[in-house]
C-alpha cells in the first residue's frame, strides 16, 4: 500500500466506534478492514449480502466463494451472516447502518459526492453507492487530494455525474480532513508535514479553517 493510502485509511479506521454497523465501499474503503484494531467491535457489512467482514485472508487461505462487493476474496467474523440483496438493501434503505466509509472521484464545496461514473472512460453502474449516501447515517469520505493530473479533487462543484447532493458528512485525504457543515466546509485537521497554505494552494473549494484546528502525526 502506498504511504498515501495507508496515511488516508488509518485516518479513516478513527472514524468506527465500538458497536457500530459500518459500510465499507469498494477500492481504498475495504482497507480499512485490516487495520481496525481488535478491542474495537464493529461488524461491517457488504452490500452483496454479508454483515460481519473479516480482514482479507492469508495467502493460500482464500475461498472463492466468499467476496465483498468489489469481488476481493474476504474473511468472516464470529457472528457473521449471510443474506440476500434485497435484505442487504433493506438493511441500508431502513437506517441501520451507522457509517458508510466510501471513495471519491470528486466533492464540492457542499458535499456533493461523485464517484460512480466518469463518462466515456469508465461506467460500471452505481452499484450501491446511491443507496449508501441515502440510506447510511454518516458518511466519510476517502480519496487523494489531487488526480493524476495534479487537479483538485475537491470542486467549487462537481464536474462529473453526482451520486448525491450535499451528502457528505467528512472528507480525508492524505493532506487534510474536512467537515461539511450549515456554513460550509471546514478544514479540521491537517497531516504531519502539510500546511495549511498548501491544501488552500491544492483545493479549488472555498472553505473555512476550525478555530481548532489539529495537526494529525
Amino acid at each position: 500500500m502506498k504511504d498515501t493510502r495507508l496515511t488516508i485509511v488509518k485516518r479513516a479506521v478513527q472514524e468506527i466506534k465500538d458497536g457500530m454497523n459500518v459500510n465499507l465501499g469498494i477500492g481504498m474503503p475495504t482497507l480499512v478492514a485490516n487495520e481496525i484494531p481488535e478491542h474495537i467491535n464493529v461488524l461491517l457489512q457488504s452490500e452483496n449480502g454479508l454483515l460481519g467482514m473479516g480482514p482479507y485472508p492469508i495467502n493460500g487461505e482464500e475461498d472463492p466463494d466468499l467476496i465483498n462487493a468489489g469481488k476481493e476474496t474476504i474473511t468472516t467474523v464470529p457472528g457473521s451472516s449471510f443474506f440476500d440483496s434485497a435484505e442487504s438493501f433493506a438493511m441500508i434503505r431502513g437506517g441501520h447502518i451507522d457509517l458508510a466509509i466510501l471513495g471519491g472521484m470528486e466533492v464540492s464545496q457542499k458535499g456533493d459526492l461523485a464517484n460512480w461514473m466518469i463518462p466515456g472512460k469508465m461506467i460500471k453502474g452505481m452499484g450501491g453507492a446511491m443507496d449508501l449516501v441515502n440510506g447510511a447515517k454518516r458518511i466519510v469520505i476517502v480519496m487523494e487530494h489531487i488526480n493524476k493530473h495534479g487537479e483538485s479533487k475537491i470542486k467549487k462543484e462537481c464536474t462529473l455525474p453526482l451520486t448525491g447532493q450535499s451528502v457528505v458528512h467528512r472528507l480525508i485525504t492524505d493532506l487534510a480532513v474536512f467537515d461539511f457543515t450549515p456554513d460550509g466546509m471546514v478544514l479540521i485537521e491537517i497531516m504531519d508535514s502539510v500546511t495549511i497554505e498548501e491544501v488552500k494552494e491544492k483545493t479549488e473549494a472555498a472553505f473555512h479553517v476550525s478555530a481548532e484546528l489539529l495537526k494529525l502525526e
